[in-house]
């Protein structure tokens, strides 16, 4: 089984969401449909722009703490060098 740890923000960056979940495709949907309630819900977080992959579930959890305590620079460090322009990666996603 996959683990992803993944990263939205809003339309214009502001925001960032760190989460983790084994079906990227699923819960992105969900975060696009305002189906998550809470930080995404209200401040519009529903564009992929990094992600991670690994079969190990105590690496992803540890992944996601790890980015979660990190500053925003750091952040927008990791995001850039996967996605310079910051596209939205699901996009093309139904």
């Amino acid at each position: 089984m996959s683990y992803f740890v993944y990263i939205l923000t809003n339309r214009n960056n502001k925001v960032m969401y760190v989460g983790i979940t084994n079906n990227l495709e699923r819960r992105v949907i969900e975060h696009k449909q305002k189906l998550v309630m809470g930080f995404t819900k209200k401040y519009h977080v529903d564009k992929l722009v990094y992600y991670e992959e690994t079969t190990d579930v105590n690496a992803a959890i540890s992944r996601e703490k790890q980015l979660k305590g990190w500053l925003r620079a750091k952040k927008n460090l990791l995001v850039s060098s996967m996605n310079p322009d910051w596209h939205d990666l699901s996009e093309d996603w139904h």
